[in-house]
């Protein structure tokens, strides 16, 4: 039997690049992996290492397409999809930054906005915080492992030769936008009621006293009450973004395989 090396090299080529298209969704919109902090040429390396590991169990030994037409819409439908489940579990980290921006707020820090190292835009102290927390939490606790593993598994859902509906498509980012809001405010919400309760009662001082400066005295006791809360919270928190992150992941897998 001739083994044809060009036709052999064409193979995984194309393979290579239709798992490229879809993980590149990876490194677009999902936590850590998206993150401004690692630098561009190394998301780049690390997208290629994925697309090189993949094409077995992408493909499944089911022959790769070698149209021009054919191969341009596959391309397209892998990019659409790798988008769609990547935005699926990047609400987790847009729920962070929600719920970050809205302690900033509460307190006072959103008055000293600086750059993200993270997202490379500006932000307050608890959304930088915040930020390098999930990604702490999503390393020390296999976060990465999970998202390689839902995007892996994706192609027994939808096979590099299948092409899902349009809706499925947009659920999939609809339930990931919806997630947003009630994610961020699971983690927040200690923080946020204590920061109202202290307001509420620095609103009942100053109808007591009016002549006290109640924003001198109460940014301070805001900061220090947010801190406390905020430590007491963590290990609560880390726990929660685990498992939220599992969540998402098979919550995104079960709307792609509804199609």
């Amino acid at each position: 039997m001739e083994l044809r090396l060009p036709e052999l090299a064409g193979e995984n080529l194309v393979a290579f690049v239709l798992v490229l298209a879809r993980v590149g969704g990876l490194f677009v919109f999902a936590p850590f992996f998206s993150a401004r902090l690692i630098p561009r040429q190394v998301r780049l390396v690390a997208a290629g290492a994925l697309a090189l590991a993949l094409p077995p169990l992408a493909t499944g030994g089911r022959p790769v397409p070698d149209g021009v037409a054919e191969l341009v819409g596959l391309v397209a439908k892998e990019v659409m999809v790798g988008l769609s489940l990547a935005f699926a579990i990047g609400a987790l980290g847009a729920a962070i930054q929600a719920a970050a921006g809205l302690l900033d707020a509460a307190i006072g820090f959103s008055l000293a906005a600086i750059v993200d190292p993270v997202t490379s835009v500006q932000n307050a102290i608890l959304g930088q915080f915040y930020s390098l927390f999930l990604v702490m939490v999503l390393i020390l606790t296999g976060g990465d492992h999970i998202m390689i593993a839902g995007f892996a598994a994706s192609y027994e859902i939808v096979p590099l030769d299948a092409f899902p509906s349009m809706v499925t498509l947009s659920s999939l980012a609809v339930s990931g936008f919806v997630q947003v809001f009630v994610i961020g405010l699971e983690i927040v919400a200690p923080v946020l009621i204590a920061l109202i309760v202290i307001d509420a009662a620095f609103g009942l001082v100053s109808r007591a006293v009016p002549q006290m400066n109640v924003l001198f005295v109460g940014l301070p006791v805001k900061i220090i009450a947010g801190f406390v809360v905020i430590g007491a919270s963590l290990p609560f928190v880390a726990g929660r973004l685990q498992a939220e992150l599992e969540q998402a992941v098979r919550a995104a897998l079960q709307v792609l395989g509804a199609a």
